[in-house]
């Protein structure tokens, strides 16, 4: 008798929670459906009837490879692909090696505002940057001669960004955990800050449950102030006739052209342009975005400058060895580009930096001998000279396996440390000593989902 009442009470309890959640979750769509009509009066039926469709998968590619996925190009992104369907992309090897970027495709229109403003000897800051489809966006938009700074405030988050980017194999970037206020202290340093600022999230409700259960009006203005103090913060980073670009994945106005008026009105800035991205009107989850030029003065950015460093044989491991410095972290070893070895210097002095240029490999002391040894950020690099490596292509199947962190066996190939490729994307490397490769994938990276051998038949 005992557990029976036991069981009825937890079963009252979960009764009054069901009850509970589904007088908010009314309350939810009815604030949020006011919001749509409000926004969109002749077309808020369309709009909802589109939440009921299914998600278009897109992907973006990055520009050290050549893949032509599908006919069906994003209009405003020329790298940017519909797929016809969603593919398992984790037994994809070319997914793992940073050769495209699985990404929304009204997130991609940051090319198409952004485009007017790139110039040569540029430093541009993304703000909010994890996971990083905006940041990897910006890598291939920049020019070589220019630098990428690219942040993200939460430690979690930052790891991934962290390792995305290295995955997307630029060389002209740094990634940082900071807050806001951390780039603002520092002076106007950047000419373009692009901040995709942590908002409701009304444009994730077809594909995030959670963001539905999470909305509230009480969130919205919540948001709408955290918004405005991240922009005020970072604002003295920017310079005078700057470009500050502004985006959110919502549809409410408090967050978007609210905002974007008081940025304009108290921060001085004059708005250039802005554009929805709507469930029922574009092939896309929801965004919005803006673009501004600052018209208020920045205070100076006051870097300490230090001596160009010598030439050092590590600088061969990149083409066009000119280009890069070469930074010694104890046994750990960095390039950076030259054009901005002071720039990059003092920002390391003054914020978190997690990836500096790119990790070229350490030096060890083996049998009294100093031995190199590459890492996989070198192997990744779009700059790397391929001249100085003995190379093999995989198979799909030895390709999983490596990245899985598993041992490998490479017959054909030479002794001593060996660069692996996937359809002739660079993987990562191997150490060949004969019977077996010792493998180098960075074991945080690896792949965790167990891959039956029939599943790496599946075509993509």
């Amino acid at each position: 008798m005992y557990f029976l009442i036991r069981r009825l009470e937890i079963s009252c309890k979960d009764i009054k929670k069901i009850i509970t959640f589904v007088k908010k979750y009314k309350n939810i769509i009815e604030d949020f459906k006011n919001i749509i009509k409000e926004i969109l009066p002749n077309e808020w039926e369309a709009f909802f009837e589109a939440l009921k469709e299914d998600i278009p998968t897109s992907i973006r590619i990055n520009d050290k490879v050549k893949l032509s996925p599908s006919d069906n190009i994003v209009k405003h992104c020329p790298t940017g692909y519909y797929l016809d369907s969603r593919p398992i992309f984790t037994l994809d090897p070319r997914f793992h090696a940073g050769a495209y970027y699985v990404q929304e495709a009204g997130s991609m229109y940051l090319e198409k505002i952004i485009s007017p403003y790139i110039e040569n000897n540029q430093i541009v800051l993304d703000l909010c940057a994890a996971p990083g489809g905006k940041s990897t966006h910006l890598a291939n938009l920049i020019t070589k001669d220019s630098l990428l700074i690219c942040n993200e405030a939460l430690p979690a988050r930052a790891n991934i960004l962290h390792e995305n980017m290295c995955k997307w194999g630029r060389s002209e970037v740094l990634v940082c955990n900071n807050s806001a206020k951390d780039f603002g202290k520092l002076g106007a340093f950047a000419d373009i800050i692009v901040a995709d600022l942590p908002c409701s999230g009304e444009g994730m409700f077809r594909k995030d449950e959670q963001a539905v259960k999470d909305w509230s009006l009480e969130a919205v203005e919540h948001c709408a102030t955290r918004q405005r103090e991240i922009v005020s913060d970072v604002w003295d980073a920017l310079k005078e006739n700057g470009i500050f670009i502004y985006s959110t994945c919502t549809f409410n106005r408090k967050e978007n052209e609210e905002n974007v008026q008081w940025v304009c009105e108290n921060l001085g800035a004059e708005l250039i342009e802005s554009r929805h991205f709507y469930f029922h009107t574009d092939m896309s989850e929801g965004f919005f975005i803006a673009s501004m030029r600052k018209t208020s003065s920045a205070p100076n950015f006051k870097h300490i400058k230090s001596k160009p460093s010598k030439y050092s044989p590590h600088q061969e491991l990149l083409i066009n060895p000119e280009n890069w410095a070469i930074i010694e972290k104890g046994n750990e070893i960095y390039s950076i580009p030259r054009a901005f070895e002071a720039e990059i210097s003092y920002l390391c002095s003054k914020l978190r930096v997690l990836k500096i240029g790119v990790k070229l490999g350490e030096k060890i002391e083996n049998k009294k001998k100093m031995q190199f040894i590459p890492d996989t950020q070198l192997a990744l690099c779009k700059d790397i000279n391929t001249n100085s490596w003995a190379s093999v292509e995989l198979d799909r199947l030895t390709a999983l396996k490596f990245l899985k962190c598993e041992s490998i066996t490479l017959a054909e190939a030479p002794i001593g440390y060996v660069l692996v490729k996937y359809d002739g994307v660079n993987l990562g490397w191997v150490k060949n000593i004969g019977n077996r490769c010792n493998n180098l994938y960075p074991d945080l990276w690896r792949i965790r989902m167990n891959i039956p051998e029939e599943l790496c038949k599946l075509p993509f």
